[in-house]
């Protein structure tokens, strides 16, 4: 499973402007896939909600600055992801303590347990890779974001 098969290349910042909590974090990515039309404006406030309330359960900060908010909504007939990169980094109750600057927003449809746990195994997998998390981190743009994934995505295959 390819990132860039649920990654919509519109849903993509080099410069998440939130920088006080997990719920402006997790705000400003759903807005992002408002944005690129993989889901309803009118679905983005329900979404914060359950995305929060996953979090509520235990942070999806899984260390060494990366965050994975993830949940299951019926605003989506397949699963959407955006992806953002914090400057400033933001405190995300992360398994390690450290500030997260690396977050994947993934929102799969309510009965799909198997591409949603695909997906997130294989971000995982991806961004245990420094040099991809440094990679990433760099970049200045949201063309060459992309281009970095696409290319991680192609090699690690």
């Amino acid at each position: 499973m390819n990132i860039m098969s649920f990654l919509d290349e519109r849903a993509v910042t080099t410069d998440l402007k939130a920088q006080q909590n997990k719920e402006e974090v997790i705000r400003e990515l759903v807005e992002l896939l408002v944005q690129a039309g993989s889901i309803k404006e009118k679905d983005g406030h329900k979404l914060v909600q359950i995305l929060m309330k996953r979090e509520s359960l235990g942070s999806t900060g899984i260390g060494q600055g990366v965050a994975i908010p993830h949940g299951k909504s019926d605003c989506v007939t397949k699963l959407v992801a955006a992806f953002g990169v914090s400057r400033a980094g933001v405190a995300f109750d992360s398994l390690d303590g450290e500030s997260v600057t690396l977050f994947f927003l993934l929102v799969a449809p309510e009965d799909s347990a198997g591409p949603h746990l695909k997906a997130l195994a294989r971000i995982s997998r991806l961004l245990k890779d420094k040099h991809f998390r440094d990679s990433l981190r760099a970049a200045r743009d949201e063309k060459l974001l992309v281009r970095i994934i696409r290319d991680e995505d192609e090699r690690r295959h």
